[in-house]
């Protein structure tokens, strides 16, 4: 919890935008442990989406199912002074949010534009429920009203400017800025989920944080009704952001 020295960090994202490689990133820290979607089976034993996630049998028989204990695992883990929870903001459906109270909450979106083609390569057909910008707003608006601090990174800021932005948000956590964060080996993390195979190939093969490179590819047909509910969610989140 908050009120002692270990500092638990939950990053709520969408998928693909660039939450590994922030895991990667923090997995650099000597004092850091990281978790790779804990909260994954929960959500998959709970939804439909384990009829079209690529590994969910192995994942529901791999995992905790129980949400209440992923999060009480999360409050009272204490091996090392920093843990960062990568987490997937639709992995919470109905959970009770209570424990956000007692975590460091981070916000990462990244523009719809970019992110639904990339998406769509591995769930071919996705909803709003996958992708996260409603659940990213609905997160926003509960935090205002609870009164609990939260920051939102864009992932096309982190690119553009990881040793200012990683700064800022170690800042923002209480925690001093390492420079290792910035580099790692190109080779896979051993906290990995199970689903690497079908995600991760691109952070496997990198050693840093990729250079920003705006999408040049024409954006599908069938996914724009998608993008027009998303964009008003990710604007709002994009002014938030940290750059």
């Amino acid at each position: 919890m908050k009120t002692n020295t270990i500092k638990r960090i939950s990053l709520w994202s969408g998928p693909r935008n660039i939450s590994t490689a922030l895991m990667y990133s923090f997995a650099q820290r000597q004092d850091t442990k990281v978790f790779d979607e804990p909260l994954y089976a929960y959500y998959l034993k709970n939804s439909n989406a384990k009829d079209y996630h690529p590994g969910s049998d192995v994942i529901l028989k791999t995992m905790e199912n129980n949400g209440t204990k992923v999060v009480d695992m999360m409050l009272s883990y204490s091996e090392k002074p920093v843990l960062f929870f990568k987490n997937m903001t639709h992995h919470l459906l109905d959970l009770d949010r209570r424990f956000m109270n007692d975590v460091y909450n981070v916000i990462l979106t990244r523009n719809p534009e970019e992110m639904l083609p990339s998406f769509a390569k591995v769930i071919t057909h996705p909803t709003m429920n996958d992708v996260g910008y409603k659940l990213h707003s609905e997160l926003v608006n509960y935090f205002e009203t609870n009164h609990i601090k939260y920051v939102v990174l864009d992932a096309k800021n982190v690119l553009l400017n990881p040793e200012g932005v990683l700064k800022q948000l170690c800042n923002h956590i209480e925690i001093p800025f390492d420079i290792n964060m910035l580099s790692w080996q190109p080779q896979k993390l051993e906290e990995d989920g199970i689903w690497a195979k079908y995600w991760y190939d691109s952070v496997h093969k990198s050693s840093k944080f990729s250079s920003y490179k705006p999408k040049t590819e024409p954006f599908p047909d069938y996914l724009k009704p998608l993008l027009e509910e998303c964009m008003p969610f990710y604007n709002q989140l994009s002014r938030m952001a940290l750059s």
